[in-house]
Formats: C-alpha cells, sequence, structure tokens
C-alpha cells in the first residue's frame, strides 16, 4: 500500500457572507500542489461560468478541477430538478474520489450553498466527513454552513463582510472575483 503524504487529513469550513471562500480553499490547494500533494476541486453551482481559476486548474501539476452547474445563479426555492440532479452528480463524484483516497485534499466548494438549498442532505456529507480516509484533507466552501457540518468540522473559518466594492456599484471583476 503506498505512503500517503498526509499521516492526518482534518477537515476545514469556510463559510460566511464575505469575499475569500473559495479564494482560501484555492490558497490552500495552491500550496498543497507546491508540496506536491494531489488535489481535487469538486465545484458545486459553478459550471458554466467563467471563473479564472478553471483557467490555471488543467497547467497546474496534481490539480484537477470538476465543476457542476448550468452557468446560472440559483436564485428559486426550491431549486429545479436539473439543479438538485447536477449538484447530486457533484456530489456522487466528490463521494467516490474521497473513498478513493488517491487524492490529498478534495474541495468541495459551495457544498455549503448546496446544502442549505436542500439540494444534497446534510446527513449525507456528515456521513462522507466520518467515513473518509484518514490521510485525506477536505475542505468545504460557502455560505450557510449548517451547525452539523460545523460541528463536525476540525477548523471553521467565518468571512465577515465589513465592507464590499459592490455597495458602491462596482461589478465583479475579472481576474478579482472571477
Amino acid at each position: 500500500m503506498p505512503k500517503h503524504k498526509l499521516e492526518k487529513g482534518l477537515v476545514q469550513v469556510y463559510t460566511g457572507n464575505g469575499k475569500g471562500k473559495t479564494s482560501a480553499a484555492f490558497g490552500s490547494a495552491l500550496r498543497a500542489v507546491g508540496r506536491g500533494l494531489k488535489v481535487y476541486v469538486v465545484q458545486f453551482i459553478k459550471g458554466g461560468f467563467d471563473y479564472g481559476e478553471l483557467h490555471i486548474a488543467e497547467r497546474l501539476p496534481n490539480l484537477t478541477l470538476a465543476a457542476f452547474g448550468r452557468g446560472r445563479f440559483i436564485t428559486e426555492a426550491p431549486p429545479s430538478q436539473k439543479d438538485v440532479q447536477l449538484a447530486r452528480q457533484a456530489f456522487d463524484l466528490a463521494k467516490k474520489v474521497v473513498d478513493n483516497g488517491e487524492y490529498d485534499i478534495v474541495i468541495l466548494d459551495e457544498i455549503n450553498v448546496v446544502l442549505n438549498l436542500k439540494m444534497i442532505g446534510i446527513d449525507e456529507v456528515v456521513e462522507l466527513i466520518k467515513n473518509k480516509p484518514k490521510h485525506v484533507e477536505l475542505i468545504l466552501t460557502g455560505r450557510y454552513a449548517p451547525a452539523p457540518i460545523i460541528e463536525a468540522a476540525d477548523l471553521v473559518t467565518e468571512m465577515r463582510e465589513v465592507k464590499h466594492p459592490y455597495a458602491r456599484g462596482v461589478p465583479p471583476r475579472k481576474g478579482i472575483e472571477f
């Protein structure tokens, strides 16, 4: 059996209404890849958008990214069946990647939003956390992290918006916000 690069993988959560959750996760990914670790990113509800991370992921060794979604924000509740189906596909892939244990770090980007919209059951994600291989580090991002996810995590950081240029009408900027 191959020796894993991480002896003990922990669970990190980045949540809150402030900017920086995905950026924190990708900062961890960049650091890990720099140290020779293998990282898999599953982006929930971000597929179809032109995010900058999509352009760099294919050029970095040991970084794999799969994005799911229809290229639009989910504003209706309950979400459409198609959005729920894509979230399920993303989670099924994430579960397979985590269970396989081949990757040192698995990032579930925007999973907390998916949980908040009840597109995937919280119990399923808690089970994934509890049953992950011990060497796999899990990073979960997105607003609205539910209490059971916070409880199951080892590290939780809440990004809190204090001031944002959007409030002054500054639109999202390519290379900064996306």
